[in-house]
Formats: structure tokens, sequence, C-alpha cells
């Protein structure tokens, strides 16, 4: 006597192993050896269908339903597997024994390896790299510079002042930092000196954009404080930097100026490559180009991070990327660098 529950049990079984198989199936071949094997005329659904007969009336009913269904369901999802298959593309044969395809490799932008150049030259000298936020407050940004309450830079024409509460109310508005500087603040503030900080980062003003200008471009800030840092120091490290980016040979001056967060101050310049000093459009004539400022901290700067400027001095600089970027490159449009041509970046 033939057992329906174990014919059931086994039928069950067979639908296990056809969801398994099928789920494994990757062409129109694998799909028919399947089909052979569920529905064929050797297959465990064909042999069960022969048995009906040995059953009684209400378990032949019940057995014929689960068989109709279990076919329709496996012939079903066969037909859906076959279709989805049939939509995907046939994969053209791979000749293994053709070279490969070097995909192409893309370049580090133009500002990107002046920066990286940049550092480089630095951190050899014992300068480590420390980045700041871009978005800053009053005190960061001004204050604790050296720049007076009406210094023009204040100005809404020459800083961009965002419209949102203040986290430090005491500290001033938030604005976009319109100089790397106010990250040397931070750090001498956070630690004591020897220090010798590198500053790379974007800064913004409101410049309208032109060949020179831009309301975003990058800079990079030294500090360098202990109790013996001179002027000296400071000559000696700028060119050293002067020699390794524009070359040894290149001639450099130091012109005084003003900056309220140095004194003494002054801005670096170095002869023109085009004219080598005679005097060209690409100079103004003057046989000189300017690439950064610089000069002694001033003591008010130390005092306002906690530091006695009767014990300890040093000196800071910064240049900005773009200028020395275009000086390098003999470029006169800053807004190259941002437009994304290729046929410009591919140059570098």
């Amino acid at each position: 006597m033939i057992d329906l529950q174990q014919v059931r049990l086994s039928l069950s079984e067979l639908e296990q192993r056809f969801a398994r198989e099928l789920s494994e199936a990757k062409s129109p071949q694998d799909l028919e050896q399947l089909r052979i094997k569920c529905l064929g005329r050797k297959s465990l659904l064909a042999s069960s269908i022969k048995t009906l007969g040995a059953f009684r009336a209400e378990e032949r009913a019940i057995l014929g339903k689960t068989l109709n269904t279990l076919k329709a369901q496996i012939e079903s999802k066969l037909s859906e597997a076959k279709a989805k298959l049939l939509e995907q593309p046939a994969l053209a044969p791979v000749d293994v024994t053709l070279p490969g395809v070097s995909p192409p490799v893309g370049r580090l932008h133009p500002i990107t390896q002046t920066m990286a150049e940049i550092i480089a030259c630095f951190a050899p000298m014992g300068f480590e790299v420390v980045e700041g936020p871009e978005l800053e407050l009053e005190f960061y940004n001004f204050d604790a510079l050296n720049i007076p309450p009406d210094h023009p830079s204040r100005e809404t024409f020459d800083t961009v002042f965002v419209e949102a509460p203040s986290p430090e109310p005491r500290k001033g508005k938030l604005l976009l930092r319109s100089h790397t500087s106010p990250v040397q603040i931070r750090v001498m503030q956070a630690r004591k000196p020897p220090l010798r900080i590198l500053v790379p980062g974007k800064v913004f003003r409101p410049d309208p954009l032109d060949a020179s200008h831009s309301f975003m471009f990058h800079q990079v800030e030294g500090l360098m404080v202990d109790d013996r840092t001179n002027f000296a120091d400071l000559k000696g490290v700028l060119a050293t930097f002067v020699g390794q980016v524009f070359g040894p040979s290149t001639k450099m001056r130091f012109r005084p100026h003003f900056f309220p967060f140095t004194e003494p101050s002054a801005e670096v310049d170095i002869a023109c490559a085009g004219c080598r000093g005679r005097g060209c459009s690409t100079c103004g004539h003057k046989g000189w180009l300017e690439i950064l400022g610089c000069g002694m901290v001033h003591p008010n700067v130390f005092k306002a991070v906690g530091y006695d400027p009767t014990k300890v001095q040093g000196f800071a600089f910064g240049l900005g990327v773009e200028r020395i970027a275009m000086l390098k490159h003999g470029m006169i449009d800053i807004r190259l660098f941002f437009e994304n041509d290729l046929r410009f970046l591919e140059q570098f």
C-alpha cells in the first residue's frame, strides 16, 4: 500500500530542490536539464502521477490536485527564468590571449599638485601640516590676530559673513574665513611652544571673478614659534622654499610692508622668469613678482593666545597657492583652475 503522506513529503522535497537548482541556473541549457529532471518521463512527478490509481478516491483527488499545482508552478517558473535569460545581452567570447586594455588614469588637479609641492618643501624642515574649520568666528579671524574693530577687512566687501546664529556670541559673528591664519590661533591656544606648523586650505573673499581674482582660493600658512626664532631664520626658510619651487638661481627680495598680526612685516618678491628682471608685461615692467607676505609674530597675537611675548618669539608667512601655480606655469588667468576644461587640465 502506497503511503499518501510519504508521497506528499517527497513532492515537498522536490519543490525545495527545484527552487534551489533554479536559482543556480545560468543558461537556457541549465533550465532544460532542470525541466527534464523535474517534469521528464523518469521524474518523481511523472512516477507519482502513475501511482494515482492506487489511492482511494478522496486521496486521489487530494494528490492529483497537489501534482497538478506543483507541475504548473514548475512550468511557470521555468518559463519566467528562460525569458529573463533571453533578455540579457549575449556576451561575446573572450580571447584570454589578447593583451589587456589599460583604463585611463586620472591626474591630480594642478592646485593639488602645487599644494603638495609646497608642503614637500617645508616638511623636511620640521613643519607639521594642520587644518582648521572653514566656517570661523570673528575672534579667530580678526580679534586674536590684532586686527582692529574698524579695519576695512572686517567690512562685507572684504569678508563673507554667514547669516546664522553664532555658537559663541562672545567671539563674534560667523564668517567664511578670509585667510588660514585663524588656525594659527587655534593651535597656539591648544599647544605650547615650540611650534612649527603649516596650514593649507581654502579661503573666501567676496571678490569679483576676473583673471586675477576669485571668491574662493587656496592658501598655505606657516608658523614657527620658540624662544629664539628670528628674522634670519624666516629668510633662510623662505629662501629654501623659493629655491626648490622656482629654481636655485631665482633671485628674491624682501620689501617692508604692514600686516596687523606681524611686526616687522615684509612681502617677498622673486625676479620675473619671463624677463629675468629686465621688465615685461607679466611683471608690470617692474622685473619682480610678489609671491607671499611674512613677518615676526606681533606680541599682541601672543597675548591673545596666552603666550608671554617676553619669553617666546616666532615668524609667520602666508602664500597663495593659485599665485604660485600661475607663476610656475606661466598662466595669466586664475579662472582656468576652476572651469574644469579637460584641454587645460590634461596638460598637468
